[in-house]
């Protein structure tokens, strides 16, 4: 306990950076996310290639070999950015190739004949996927995303050995400090369990409330 209580603004800080890396990668892989699950099934070729293209690449690339590729190689195309935007980037555009896929399955659930019903009274296919179809599945791919974006969490670790301050980063000061190691990674156990079981409980809410009845 004394690591806690003796270290609780730098355990404070770290938590802190975990929330923020978590809630920014969220919003940006959800957008990506859906974005290249409407590219999937557009009607378009080269739209559908190129969430084809954006899933396969992402999904099957490690996500430490991505954030070398954001935060070595962006610079070198004269990008500067912050460390932590870097770190937003790659976690949330790696996170978005999970999403779209989740995203697509769930409009795979919704019945062919609801998009047909919908182009046979003149709407778009952007009418039909945002006011037709996309609320339909959103319904049965809340736990997916859910179980994603605490995975998302998780992988935010990963932010930490390139600058960036976050939950696990701290045993680096306290164990220059001499604290005990396995104290100081219980603490930052129950930092992440507290991120991703609001998480899990912020999904369970919209599942019971929006989800598909059981």
């Amino acid at each position: 306990m004394n690591v806690l209580l003796d270290n609780l603004s730098l355990y404070g800080q770290g938590l802190l950076g975990t929330v923020e890396l978590t809630v920014y990668s969220s919003l940006l892989a959800l957008v990506l996310g859906f974005l290249m699950a409407a590219f999937r099934v557009a009607p378009v070729g080269s739209l559908r290639a190129i969430g084809t293209v954006w899933v396969n690449v992402l999904r099957n690339t490690p996500l430490t070999l991505l954030f070398f590729a954001v935060v070595l190689g962006l610079p070198r195309f004269g990008l500067v950015l912050p460390f932590t935007l870097f770190a937003v980037l790659a976690l949330g555009c790696y996170t978005s190739a999970f999403i779209c896929e989740a995203v697509r399955s769930g409009i795979n659930t919704v019945p062919t004949g609801q998009g047909e019903a919908a182009r046979s009274l003149g709407m778009s296919f952007p009418q039909t996927l945002g006011d037709i179809v996309l609320p339909q599945a959103f319904r049965s791919v809340i736990p997916p995303i859910g179980s994603t974006l605490i995975a998302l969490a998780k992988n935010s670790a990963i932010a930490g050995a390139f600058s960036v301050v976050e939950l696990l980063g701290v045993y680096k000061p306290l164990s220059e400090r001499g604290y005990s190691i396995i104290w100081t990674f219980v603490w930052i156990a129950v930092g992440y369990l507290l991120v991703t079981l609001t998480i899990s409980a912020l999904f369970h809410v919209l599942e019971k409330r929006y989800g598909v009845a059981r």
